[in-house]
């Protein structure tokens, strides 16, 4: 049974439901297995959210769970940049192999440059936050650390 894949929807799912997957179900099938494997990360991630709201900021567990999201929200956002910018001649051939180059599933729409200006936005934040986020705790825990080694 053959589908025609569109490159807005393939971009929104990307930046919308990419962690738990979903774009990955809609161009691959249920069968990917990198579809499988995102939501790991992502509740991984939720987790460690959940341990600092009950543990505190100073669990290390957790200052390790939450950059997973963080990563994965913005990777998918990322895949999302990378579908909507593909031209229709790529897009096509790689998803759409029966249809012509230039047909409309490939095509660059303005609801497809929404979906770049969101994970743009988005994602670029998130991954900077993940970051901050990352090195703060670190940076916490080395002078933590040496505060114990000098005493």
């Amino acid at each position: 049974m053959f589908s025609i894949k569109n490159k807005t929807l393939a971009a929104w799912l990307a930046f919308i439901g990419g962690p738990l997957g979903l774009h990955r179900f809609y161009l691959h099938g249920m069968l990917d297995w990198i579809g499988w494997l995102l939501p790991i990360p992502t509740a991984l991630g939720i987790y460690g959210i959940q341990r600092v709201q009950q543990l505190g900021q100073d669990d290390v567990l957790s200052w390790l769970l939450i950059p997973l999201l963080g990563f994965t929200i913005a990777g998918c956002a990322l895949t999302g940049i990378v579908y909507a910018l593909s031209t229709p001649e790529k897009w096509n051939a790689k998803f759409n192999p029966s249809l012509d180059a230039e047909a409309k599933p490939g095509q660059t729409n303005w609801f497809t440059i929404m979906a770049i200006v969101a994970s743009l936005m988005i994602g670029a934040a998130v991954l900077m936050a993940s970051i901050a986020f990352s090195f703060q705790r670190y940076f916490d825990y080395q002078i933590e650390a040496s505060r114990k080694i000098s005493q």
